[in-house]
């Protein structure tokens, strides 16, 4: 099991140096400058460059960075709040997004687990086909649009919660972000765990355990159940990373100020570094993510550990 933690974790290293390389080239070669100020000269836009170290050559410059964030110094902000720290720049946005997104994948996956069960209990009855309608409706209609409609039944027709984001009652602004970004979570792991809840449920496997008399609570939870997660985990790893890091269409609904707003405004004003901390940090998550998804695999079925062992 060592040996294939190891090597996920390599591969994992290895592409995270190469989506920093191309991220750093990508802002290398796009047209603009974080120092676009009508008001500076050449002369100051020249010394600028020169202390910020923008001067020197691209594979000088990208070392030096690789350096630094190997040290967990992710640079200057150039435009947005000048000199301060990437790091702490995006630190309280990305806790933020975390929290919102933690929060909507949770509800979203119980939520979805309790859907996928009922309708694969329920097969081809009412039950069934109005679990398949919600999810079908959580999949084809955007986030946004869930947002939309929250913030106007239940934060302005109802009044029951804030519909602007208010960093003094941060608890209460959240519900309805982290509700609206459920939606997709649930929708996705209600379709996949019906499908994959039935097909057990008919396998030979199940049609022994139900002969031996097993009841039928543990027989969903403990049989039936276990060898339904491992497609769900592969859907939950990209679908949670992309809830952690927030939905930049809600944050803007609800005033949230996550990460996603940030990398927004960077992208504007050309703010390369944040720029690139944002998407770097996206990119790391995901890969973690899938890391984890990856050694899940080969707890929850040696089977494919040892597949990928022998390959």
């Amino acid at each position: 099991m060592s040996k294939y933690i190891t090597k996920r974790v390599l591969i994992s290293l290895a592409t995270l140096l190469v989506i920093l390389f191309v991220l750093f080239l990508m802002l290398d070669k796009m047209p603009g400058s974080p120092f676009n100020d009508e008001k500076l000269t050449e002369t100051q836009k020249a010394l600028l460059y020169a202390k910020y170290g923008l001067d020197q050559p691209f594979f000088v410059r990208f070392f030096k960075y690789l350096g630094a964030v190997l040290r967990g110094d992710l640079g200057v902000s150039y435009v947005l709040n000048k000199n301060k720290a990437v790091s702490d720049l995006i630190s309280a946005p990305l806790l933020l997004s975390i929290r919102i997104g933690a929060r909507a994948m949770l509800l979203g996956s119980v939520l979805g687990l309790l859907l996928g069960i009922a309708a694969a209990l329920n097969h081809n009855t009412w039950i069934d086909t109005l679990c398949s309608f919600i999810s079908i409706v959580g999949v084809s209609v955007p986030s946004y649009v869930f947002a939309l409609l929250l913030a106007y039944y239940i934060g302005f027709v109802l009044k029951l919660t804030p519909i602007l984001y208010n960093s003094k009652n941060v608890s209460a602004s959240i519900i309805l972000p982290t509700i609206a970004l459920a939606m997709f979570p649930t929708a996705n792991v209600s379709r996949f765990t019906r499908s994959e809840m039935i097909d057990v449920l008919n396998s030979e496997y199940i049609l022994l355990v139900e002969a031996k008399g097993v009841r039928q609570t543990s027989l969903i939870l403990r049989h039936a159940l276990r060898n339904t997660l491992i497609p769900i985990i592969t859907i939950m790893g990209p679908i949670l990373v992309n809830l952690l890091t927030g939905s930049m269409v809600v944050e803007k609904v609800f005033g949230i100020p996550g990460i996603g707003m940030l990398m927004v405004q960077a992208i504007q004003n050309n703010d390369y570094n944040v720029v690139i901390a944002c998407a770097f940090v996206y990119s790391a998550m995901y890969i973690a993510m899938m890391l984890i998804v990856d050694i899940l695999y080969g707890i929850i079925d040696p089977r494919i550990r040892v597949a990928k062992g022998s390959a």
